[in-house]
This record gives C-alpha cells, sequence and structure tokens, in this order.
C-alpha cells in the first residue's frame, strides 16, 4: 500500500457580499481588511491545510459568481496572509527561544558535569576505594543531566520547522479565482 502525498491541497472559499463577513470576527470593528479571521475559518484552513507535506503547494480557490464579487477577494486575500504572517514571525520567535533556551542548557550541563567530575578527581588520591564509587555515581548523574538537552536538541526541532514551513505556505499561497457556471 503506497502512501500517497498530495502534489496540492486546496483550500476552497466562496466570495460574496453574504459570506464574506462569516470569514471575519464579526466583534472587530477595525477595516474589513485589517481584521481578525474568524474562529470558524481559521479551523476550516488548519482542516484543510492537515495534509499538507512538504512538497506540497497550497492554493486559495475563491469561487465568486460574478466580477463584483471579486472585488471582494482582496481584502479577504490580504487578511490571509497577513493572519499567516503574523502566526509566521510568532513561531520563528518560538522557535529561536527553543534553540537559545535548549543550547543554553546543554552548555549549563556541561559546565556543572565537567565542575563535578573534575571536584572528585582533585578531592580524592589514588588511596582511597571511594573515589572509584564516587566516580562512578558522578558518571550516572552526568548522564541524567545531558539528557535532557541532548534528546530536545536531537528531536523536538522538527515539529517547530514543520508548523513554519506550513504557515510560509499559507501566508504565501498563489490564489485562483473560479467561475460559477450558471
Amino acid at each position: 500500500m503506497t502512501d500517497s502525498v498530495p502534489k496540492s491541497v486546496d483550500i476552497f472559499l466562496t466570495v460574496d457580499p453574504e459570506t464574506l463577513h462569516s470569514y471575519f470576527n464579526s466583534h472587530d470593528s477595525a477595516p474589513i481588511y485589517k481584521r481578525q479571521l474568524s474562529h470558524q475559518l481559521e479551523q476550516y484552513i488548519a482542516m484543510a491545510a492537515a495534509s499538507v507535506k512538504r512538497y506540497s503547494v497550497v492554493f486559495y480557490k475563491f469561487k465568486c459568481s460574478n466580477e463584483i464579487d471579486k472585488q471582494y477577494a482582496e481584502p479577504l486575500i490580504y487578511a490571509l496572509r497577513r493572519h499567516f504572517a503574523a502566526k509566521l514571525d510568532i513561531r520563528e520567535k518560538e522557535f529561536r527561544r527553543f534553540k537559545r533556551r535548549t543550547w543554553s542548557l546543554l552548555a549549563f550541563s556541561l559546565v556543572f558535569v565537567v565542575v563535578c567530575q573534575g571536584f572528585v578527581m582533585t578531592m580524592f588520591n589514588d588511596e582511597h576505594n571511594i573515589q572509584s564509587g564516587v566516580s562512578n555515581i558522578l558518571d550516572v548523574f552526568s548522564w541524567v543531566v545531558l539528557w535532557q538537552p541532548i534528546d530536545k536538541l536531537m528531536f523536538y526541532w522538527n515539529p517547530h520547522l514543520k508548523d513554519i514551513s506550513l504557515l510560509k505556505k499559507l501566508a504565501t499561497a498563489e490564489v485562483i479565482f473560479i467561475e460559477n457556471e450558471k
């Protein structure tokens, strides 16, 4: 059984004066192109974009019944791009913070391990039998201290990059107008 990767993901939206206002937050008094997207529209786009993979292309397909409806599409396009660009900026800041905190934790852990290992070596000389036991305890403790930052650096960065990639695709998706066949 082959797992087919969609080459493109289409997000269909109907644009006319009646449905346009349902795409935005009804309590937002800003001009229409600066309004927040409605929660329902965000959920719909999230569901439609769930199948987006690394090499998938995202298209917004706007269904317009006439030329007048196309003029309503411009504010919606602007609002979609602005919304996902803002989310992208937030996600990139979170990723930079994640990297900075994880590298700092790893550096602190390494310094702590070096200090502990060096302290044991200078505290005991070769004549003490306890040195080998304390050294083994510190070896295990060192692995425990270093485990979390190494684990995060190796395995926890990919979800950040996946979200950033998806938000870039949603912020820069191509718009295609579909004429109503009547």
